[in-house]
Order: C-alpha cells, then structure tokens, then sequence
C-alpha cells in the first residue's frame, strides 16, 4: 500500500506516533495542526521542546524534575523534612501536590519492580531511598506507588527492606482505582487517600 503521506509530513505523523499514548489517528492530528498554525507559534513549541532538553534535570536528592542540582519541592524550608512520600515517576510528584494534603519530602523510584520487562531493585533510585532514611532525620516513609500488580510488588518490597530500618512504613488508603496510574486520580479521591493512608510495616 502507497504511503498516504511523503517525505517531511510523514516523517513527522512517524515521530508523533513514537510518543507514549499518541496513536496513528493522533499523530496525524497533530502533524496536520503543526502544519496548519502559524510560524511563530511552531518557533515557541520548537525552543520549548530544546530547553526542556537543555535545562531540565533530575533532582541529585529526590529524582524530581528540576533546573538545578535540587528541584523546588527539596529546596523550599517549609517542607517537612521527618517524612519521605516514595512514588515511581515525576508526574506523580505533581499529581500528589495537587491535592495540598501533604508537605512532606518526596523519592523519585524511577519506575517500579517489573522483572517481566527486565527492571529489577538495582534498576531503580531504592538504594538512594535506603541512604536518606539511614540519616536518622526520616520518622515516616509513604509508599505511593501505582495501585497495579508492579506498583503493589514494589511497595511491598521496599516495605519489607524498611523494617529493617526502624522507620514507620505507610500506604495510601484504598480508594485509589486498582490498575490505574497515580497521576490519573483526581485530587480528592488522592487527597482521601494521604488521610486513609495505613501503616504497613508492622504487618505480618
């Protein structure tokens, strides 16, 4: 079958089509839209997309997202220092803050134990996570991690190398829709969830 479309216009529906949750009827929205608007507005997308690679880094404390050595949540005094929330990616850090239910610190996973596509503990920010609570100033660790079969796994391996930590070990409440992603929940359904959260650690 011929292509529909050549050369630069196809090349990008192609590049669209690589990104995450974009399919080929979307890719081809936004081909045809970049096509369409006008040269100062591509100019705008097109710096953001080079400073976004120039400028944005991952926290050297927490992993977030950040435009220097810490990212603004490690930065700011008024956090509360004595309480980690683990979670697995950046977005969630902006899914929690959403719900101005929690000031503590956060820990940036990186992503969450799934031996089937290969990521094990050592593939993951978990050691990092071991040195700041091994500091002696950490009194709570909140596992908010995804509510899926990886996100429940991860949760309960780090539940289960924290005890032998001594720090008390939470998990959001249920209430959270099983299967879903963090950064999908709205924030009174997340923000029940910080209140409902349970300790974990001394289960059996």
């Amino acid at each position: 079958m011929p292509a529909a479309y050549e050369g630069a216009l196809e090349d990008l529906v192609d590049q669209f089509g690589e990104l995450p949750g974009i399919g080929p009827k979307s890719a081809q929205r936004l081909a045809f839209h970049i096509l369409s608007a006008d040269t100062d507005s591509v100019e705008r997308l097109i710096e953001a997309l080079r400073a976004v690679k120039a400028r944005v880094r991952f926290c050297a404390t927490c992993g977030n997202v950040a435009e220097s050595e810490q990212c603004a949540v490690c930065r700011d005094p008024r956090r509360d220092r004595s309480v980690i929330c683990v979670v697995e990616e950046p977005k969630d850090v902006v899914a929690i803050e959403r719900t101005r239910e929690y000031r503590g610190l956060y820990h940036v996973l990186g992503g969450a134990i799934d031996p089937i596509n290969g990521v094990g503990p050592d593939d993951l920010r978990i050691r990092d996570l071991f040195t700041r609570v091994g500091d002696g100033t950490v009194e709570e660790v909140i596992l908010a991690t995804d509510p899926d079969v990886v996100g429940e796994a991860t949760a309960a391996y780090l539940t289960r190398m924290l005890r032998t930590m001594a720090v008390p070990v939470s998990r959001l409440a249920s209430g959270l829709p099983v299967g879903s992603d963090l950064e999908y929940a709205d924030e009174v359904t997340l923000g029940r969830a910080f209140e409902g959260r349970h300790r974990v650690d001394a289960e059996g």
